[in-house]
């Protein structure tokens, strides 16, 4: 049977949780549903699950759970060791290279990240100047993630099929 599957979550890899879970409950407003804690490789549940996903020899990670104000999760991964990417904007590159957030306020919300140390990478745009009043900007948190904010709803602001 085919449906529309509902979105659940995402996992962002961050070098300091403390800091993640304070940004994204502070300017997202998003909920901690677990503080951070540590999973360690063993024979726990959690550790065989994440075994199968990391392969043997992962060690140790900490993580924390928030939600967003429309129930999606936000899984928080500090790894020891973690590296920075030399460019964290390799779009031609396959894969997730952003996520997106909806705020009517886009001018606030890009003051606010750019006041907890993140950066406005471009100027905020319309998409129909002049006929709606849908506009994004891209940013960037403090860990180096892409966060593209959205006036109004995806829907709305692709409805009409067309640039």
């Amino acid at each position: 049977m085919r449906y529309p599957r509902t979105f659940s979550h995402i996992g962002l890899s961050v070098p300091n949780l403390e800091q993640a879970v304070k940004f994204y409950t502070e300017v997202m407003g998003w909920y901690v549903i677990m503080e951070p804690a540590e999973v360690v490789e063993d024979d726990s549940a959690i550790g065989v699950m994440c075994t199968d996903v990391f392969g043997k020899g992962w060690g140790e990670f900490r993580i924390a759970h928030l939600s967003t104000g429309d129930k999606i999760g936000i899984e928080l991964f500090e790894f020891p060791e973690n590296e920075k990417p030399e460019n964290n904007f390799e779009y031609w590159k396959t894969g997730i290279f952003h996520y997106c957030v909806q705020d009517p306020d886009v001018e606030g919300l890009v003051e606010k990240i750019v006041e907890y140390g993140g950066k406005q990478r471009m100027p905020i745009r319309e998409y129909y100047p002049g006929e709606k009043p849908y506009r994004m900007v891209y940013c960037e948190d403090p860990f180096g993630n892409l966060v593209e904010i959205y006036s109004h709803s995806y829907e709305l602001t692709y409805s009409d099929g067309a640039y």
